[in-house]
């Protein structure tokens, strides 16, 4: 085999691994498609500043930016330490939140031996908690732990266009080599968003996800 391309799969793997690509980009798509960038969303924290604080006593450090306008990915790690697992170099993404949340894929809730469930980030209440730990701290949340539910981040100026409105619920037909229909997808509408649907890596694996893929709201019978 190729050297170089044995290189690209070791990185690709260390990159999973170690939550290195929290948010593995697809390439842009002509917004004239009526097609959605499908992106997907690997394991990782949103801090508080509290938290920030208590894990690593500095501010959080931008290793790289994200899709959407403004996130990043920092070069700080944690660890998730749950009653079954532990998982190692969890991605942190900045800037700060109001409260402290983990986003994980179901198999990784399986693994920690955490009960999570699938719910729209932000929405923490009642969710389960789990330890988190630095080089040199640790802070345990008492809730915050999700599943992510699927969603897209849409300019608001493209609501008109795709015939859809903020928080509604819609289809999404993923134009893969397992093509498949994902249901209660979250339509989310900032002036701040650039267009792109996040699923998880169990979604992704499910689906057959590869970078380029594309989505297609479905209307009742029609794709729009």
């Amino acid at each position: 085999m190729n050297e170089a391309i044995v290189e690209d799969v070791i990185k690709k793997i260390i990159d999973e691994l170690t939550g290195n690509d929290s948010i593995r980009p697809s390439r842009d798509s002509d917004i004239t498609s009526n097609s959605i960038p499908v992106e997907l969303s690997a394991r990782h924290v949103h801090l508080s500043e509290e938290h920030i604080n208590e894990l690593f006593g500095e501010p959080l450090v931008l290793e790289k930016e994200l899709s959407q306008p403004g996130q990043f990915l920092s070069k700080q790690r944690v660890r998730l330490i749950g009653p079954k697992n532990v998982i190692n170099n969890v991605a942190v993404l900045g800037p700060s939140r109001p409260s402290s949340q983990v986003e994980i894929s179901l198999t990784d809730a399986r693994f920690l031996g955490i009960e999570a469930s699938v719910g729209q980030s932000g929405e923490i209440e009642g969710t389960p908690g789990i330890i988190m730990a630095s080089t040199d701290s640790i802070v345990g949340l008492e809730e915050g732990v999700l599943v992510a539910g699927r969603h897209i981040h849409m300019p608001t100026s493209y609501a008109g266009k795709f015939d859809v409105r903020d928080k509604e619920m819609v289809s999404i037909h993923l134009d893969t080599e397992r093509p498949v229909i994902m249901e209660n997808v979250l339509v989310r509408t900032s002036d701040n968003f650039k267009l792109a649907m996040h699923i998880d890596f169990d979604e992704g694996n499910g689906s057959a996800w590869k970078s380029g893929v594309t989505g297609k709201i479905i209307k009742g019978c029609r794709e729009v």
